[in-house]
């Protein structure tokens, strides 16, 4: 298993790549993977959904997670974070999605749907090349 401060790791948990969310069907327990913008704060990878989505059931149903991101300037190294969605808040004015969109340099904006922000702790770490 790979270690949180392992430099390849935190380089990629503070990189502006797309996380690849993959949650278990409520309905009938495929996997589901979605591109996913994140941050991490030292403890938690966070993201932001909204409550009206399949990948929010999915989440409700099994908190278990895992969330593959690719190394940005080397696409042959990655990691792959297993572990669950620990806490979800309510995020009613999208303060978060803001946020990350400024991140990602976007344009968008929140557009008054229903969101929360998941907070991922992570249990495992694999990957290639870390």
């Amino acid at each position: 298993m790979v270690d949180l401060s392992n430099p390849k790791v935190q380089k990629i948990l503070h990189s502006k790549a797309f996380a690849h969310l993959a949650t278990i069907s409520s309905t009938n327990g495929e996997p589901q993977s979605s591109p996913m913008w994140f941050l991490w704060d030292g403890h938690h990878i966070k993201l932001t959904h909204t409550t009206n989505r399949k990948k929010y059931q999915n989440i409700i149903h099994d908190p278990r997670v895992s969330i593959s991101i690719t190394d940005v300037d080397n696409p042959y190294t990655y990691a792959e974070f297993r572990g669950v969605v620990e806490t979800i808040e309510d995020d009613p004015t999208g303060a978060f999605y803001n946020t990350l969109a400024e991140h990602y340099g976007s344009s968008g904006r929140y557009r008054g749907d229903p969101r929360v922000i998941l907070y991922v702790k992570i249990q495992h770490i694999v990957g290639q090349n870390i």
